[in-house]
């Protein structure tokens, strides 16, 4: 279980992965150097746990703790030193990525990670004095509701650093898959040839999104369908990783053009109101 956690990034993952720590009881500080972003952030952890609480999921008492559980910094230059678990949930930049976990393992964190979905650990890695403390923790959205988190394990990762992380997790209450540092790891390969299928559905004509999608969830009981999620994700995101995918892997993760026109028309999902639908009408 790790008691101190720092997460860097206030956006949608970073939101989910700040929630399931401090509900977990664990002291959390968030980077986040937008004060917008971060209200953002505390609005919706608390309207997650007001939900969790109505449910009969979580304690008053603890829904009540989390502000408090949950601070505050701008850099990761001022995380507090020594926390037991460090998780890096930026953009989906190589360099951005790199600068944000050098300055981070400045701060001695016992172990150091990247949300990545994409991203070779071992490059990141590559970057850091003490790469033997690194590895991915792959986070999937919404993160208080997914049971699993892909655990991604590169060249240098130790033995040490693979059992705390193992720890880390399940002192959230998620299960654990390890897989080794390949273009992709596993969720996002399979996740992105599927999304990249029904895009190319929609873009030949084969139905709508909202019908495409209906049928994968009903047929193959997928919570959400594949257009869907694209949206939540967001589509740059999409188009980003299939970019990458497509360079290591070949042409089976070639974008579609429909993915293309919409991220440069900036229809990029639920985060600008529209993608494969309409969000300002609550799709």
């Amino acid at each position: 279980m790790a008691s101190n956690v720092g997460v860097i990034g206030g956006g949608t993952m970073g939101i989910g992965i700040a929630y399931v720590f401090a509900v977990a009881g664990a002291t959390t500080t968030v980077v986040e150097p937008d004060d917008a972003r971060m209200a953002t952030l505390r609005a919706e952890v608390e309207q997650a746990a007001a939900g969790g609480v109505a449910r009969g999921k979580l304690a008053a008492e603890t829904a009540a703790a989390l502000r408090e559980r949950i601070g505050h910094v701008t850099s990761a230059e001022q995380l507090p030193g020594g926390l037991d678990l460090v998780v890096e949930t930026v953009p989906e930049s190589r360099e951005l990525k790199r600068s944000v976990l050098v300055a981070a393992e400045s701060r001695g964190p016992a172990v150091l990670a990247s949300n990545t979905s994409a991203l070779s650990i071992d490059d990141l890695a590559s970057a850091l004095a003490a790469p033997e403390r690194f590895l991915g923790l792959h986070f999937f959205n919404p993160v208080w509701s997914i049971p699993v988190v892909e655990v991604v394990r590169g060249a240098a990762t130790s033995d040490e650093t693979l059992e705390a992380a193992l720890s880390a997790v399940a002192g959230i209450g998620k299960q654990t898959a390890v897989v080794r540092d390949v273009p992709g790891f596993a969720t996002s390969r399979l996740d992105v040839v599927a999304a990249l299928e029904a895009i190319r559905m929609v873009e030949s004509g084969v139905g709508e999104p909202a019908e495409i999608d209906r049928a994968i969830q009903l047929a193959y009981r997928h919570p959400v369908g594949p257009l869907r999620l694209s949206d939540i994700v967001g589509l740059d995101v999409r188009l980003h990783i299939a970019r990458n995918l497509e360079r290591a892997l070949g042409p089976q993760f070639t974008p579609p053009q429909l993915l293309i026109e919409k991220v440069e028309a900036g229809e990029l999902g639920r985060k600008t109101g529209r993608g494969f639908y309409d969000w300002d009408r609550s799709a």
